[in-house]
């Protein structure tokens, strides 16, 4: 995957290897809703350490742990603007943080997040969350994970609040001190009340990261096609499928996301629809997106995040432009398109669905980031002319 910025060059080589899942069998005495606080132990090496994990509820079906049904593994090498290799990075680490920077790109303009969905407890997942509430922490209530492996979902989530436990000066921004007193619970397909609590977390949330390899929709569609589901205004960013047989939502949300809506009043209260899905790449999206392509998506129903961007930049230059006229009446906020205020709604109020596949340009710039970072912290290996 080879690519070029304004900062250098950049190839990535990666492998998928598809993992199969052990067979596992429900321990039922597990399967609970327990206390609003727990403590659990992981173990490092040979050391056990306790971790508290407060607000926390755990629902579990499944002792054993569980591994990822395909795993990225791989290398960035990035070269300076003369084609000089200055630095080799990890790639699996990399792809899951570009990825999410790129997803909550626009969770920063949503009005409500107070409630976060997640589907998944592999990095992808981890970054989506750990971002969230870097982003948004005071204003994020509820962060429900949805996992067939409890084990693999708490050991995400005690990474999350403990990223470093060798570390005594380590200070994370996500914990009370700073203000972040979500609540946080994992919930496995064994549960007993697995259904029930399916729909209530997807009903519930105002966000909705999907991070898994499926093949199946994760959750019925009519969760959120029928009147009580159609209600809430959603960001929805499907990360896990990259080929056209996986598929993490039904057809039919997308079907619905890019339908045309006509304005005209509705027996039941309708969140704004904005009749196209939001991708990084429209070419590479609807070659590798199984939802898409299962739903017959076709160019003119995608838009680039890229698009989006530039259509901020043009209404703050129009805004600054204006202001040293004297034109006070256009304050340039959020993204809009003349005076017309329907995107801006639909991007921070109603239903909008993401699609991210990852671009080579999103590894060579955040890659050279995490590299400047590094250089400046004296992390990595150092290699005198190389």
């Amino acid at each position: 995957m080879p690519a070029s910025s304004s900062s250098g060059m950049g190839v990535k080589v990666i492998t998928l290897d598809s993992v199969k899942e052990p067979e596992t069998t429900p321990d039922l005495e597990r399967l609970s809703i327990g206390s609003t606080k727990s403590t659990q132990s992981s173990t490092s090496g040979s050391k056990s350490r306790p971790t508290s994990m407060s607000g926390t509820t755990l629902a579990s079906s499944i002792s054993e742990e569980s591994k990822p049904a395909s795993v990225p593994r791989g290398s960035l090498t990035l070269f300076d603007t003369q084609g000089n290799p200055s630095a080799l990075v990890n790639a699996e680490e990399l792809t899951a943080f570009r990825t999410a920077l790129t997803s909550c790109m626009l969770l920063k303009r949503r009005h409500k997040v107070h409630d976060l969905t997640v589907f998944g407890a592999g990095k992808q997942a981890y970054w989506h969350i750990r971002l969230a509430l870097l982003l948004r922490g005071p204003e994020i209530h509820h962060v429900n994970v949805i996992n067939r492996s409890f084990d693999r979902a708490r050991e995400m989530l005690m990474k999350l609040y403990n990223p470093f436990p060798d570390d005594p000066d380590y200070e994370n921004p996500l914990g009370h001190k700073y203000g972040n007193k979500t609540k946080t619970s994992i919930l496995t397909t064994g549960h007993t009340e697995y259904t029930r609590l399916l729909k209530e977390y997807v009903r519930s949330a105002n966000v909705i990261f999907c991070t898994t390899p499926s093949t199946q929709p994760l959750f019925p569609p009519n969760y959120l096609l029928n009147p009580e589901g159609r209600k809430k205004g959603r960001y929805i960013a499907l990360i896990g499928s990259y080929k056209p047989h996986m598929i993490e939502i039904h057809p039919d949300i997308i079907k619905s996301a890019v339908a045309p809506h006509h304005e005209h009043r509705h027996f039941h209260k309708h969140q704004k629809e904005g009749g196209a899905i939001i991708v990084d790449s429209i070419e590479a999206c609807l070659q590798e997106a199984g939802e898409l392509i299962q739903a017959n998506v076709q160019p003119h129903q995608v838009v680039e995040i890229g698009e989006l961007l530039l259509l901020k930049r043009e209404a703050e230059k129009a805004a600054a432009e204006a202001a040293k006229k004297g034109d006070t009446d256009n304050k340039g906020e959020g993204i809009q398109v003349s005076d017309d205020s329907g995107l801006k709604e639909w991007l921070c109020k109603g239903n909008v669905i993401a699609k991210i596949v990852g671009l080579g340009l999103m590894d060579v710039v955040v890659g050279n980031e995490v590299v400047r970072i590094a250089r400046e912290r004296g992390i990595g290996t150092h290699i005198a002319d190389f």
